[in-house]
């Protein structure tokens, strides 16, 4: 690359991509790397406040700003992600299919540590849909040493970057509660967590409402398990009341509680437990009022197949508080964003 003056640039290739701004209007490539400058442009280029070019010479061992960024993102990019084109040195990850960003942040931390790269995306464990955009990267300067290139390549040695598609399960509902069980109120749970699981792709393959006896949630929890349900949903039952039992009923199957209460709000009397490789949620009540809970920051993680660990869910006290706005944003907020 060299710089030249304008006036004498005719019959040069661009090396970069130039910029047309006019506030309120527009602000889009006017000239394109790699157009070849006839003499028509110069008043133009002129009127762009451009008096000096950069034109493309080829140097052993340096990299275009364009070729940089398509090494970083084949580099970082893993299942699940298409490219936009390159535009001024930069390309934008979009996601092929809905499901689950996931990011190995501390891979990300490491290759942004490098001088004269970047690579921005959006929050680890974002459920995402087809088209979304999810990060973007490029290099500083409009020609990099490649060796820049080569040292971020052998620190990610891996992709880091993938869109996890969600699993289709079965998923059955056990809904405790004498006053439900009893008809002396209407189940509000059900089409909510109906609502939820069908909005991923799964479905509900049966809803059971039963009294607060832990033997007899046990027993639906089992059956329904026996039946092909692939995770179980317990409602209701969670509090610290004597009458609620859910926890109880989800031990005496066989249940092995990874965590009872989550630093989330609403949320903090979740219960996660795993009975084998199959995940029992007992979801407490803000889930049947709360627009946005910590059922919505575990579920699409649980529908990609991830098992939960109790310091998945610990990690979530960093970003766990709920601001309940008016009208919900999420996952286009704070909430669930954590380290």
């Amino acid at each position: 690359m060299k710089k030249i003056s304008v006036h004498e640039a005719v019959g040069h290739v661009l090396c970069h991509d130039i910029t047309q701004i006019i506030p309120g209007k527009i602000k889009d490539r006017a000239f394109k790397k790699g157009h070849v400058v006839r003499e028509e442009d110069i008043p133009v280029l002129l009127s762009l406040g451009k008096d000096n070019l950069y034109v493309w010479e080829n140097k052993e061992g340096y990299l275009h700003e364009d070729d940089a960024a398509q090494r970083l993102s084949k580099m970082s990019a893993g299942a699940g992600i298409d490219f936009s084109e390159v535009k001024e040195g930069k390309i934008n990850f979009i996601a092929k299919y809905d499901g689950l960003l996931k990011i190995d942040t501390n891979m990300l931390y490491e290759v942004n540590k490098l001088e004269e790269i970047m690579l921005a995306t959006r929050h680890n464990n974002t459920p995402v849909k087809k088209g979304d955009k999810l990060a973007g990267t490029r290099v500083i300067p409009l020609v990099i040493d490649e060796k820049k290139i080569i040292e971020a390549e052998s620190i990610a040695k891996n992709t880091f970057i993938e869109v996890v598609p969600y699993k289709k399960l079965k998923v059955g509902v056990v809904t405790t509660g004498n006053e439900v069980y009893y008809g002396r109120i209407e189940d509000k749970f059900g089409p909510v967590i109906k609502e939820k699981i069908e909005s991923y792709g799964s479905e509900v393959i049966e809803q059971r409402i039963v009294n607060d006896d832990s033997d007899v949630i046990a027993k639906n929890i089992e059956e329904l398990m026996d039946k092909g349900a692939d995770m179980i949903v317990c409602t209701g039952g969670m509090s610290v009341d004597p009458d609620d039992t859910t926890p109880t009923g989800i031990k005496k199957v066989g249940g092995e509680i990874i965590s009872y209460g989550a630093p989330v709000l609403p949320g903090a009397m979740f219960l996660i437990s795993y009975k084998g490789d199959t995940p029992i949620l007992g979801l407490p009540g803000c889930v049947m009022y709360a627009k946005t809970t910590v059922f919505d920051l575990v579920l699409p993680r649980v529908l990609i197949g991830e098992r939960i660990k109790k310091e998945d869910l610990a990690a979530y006290g960093h970003g766990g508080l709920c601001l309940e706005c008016d009208v919900c944003t999420y996952p286009a907020c704070s909430f669930g964003k954590g380290w």
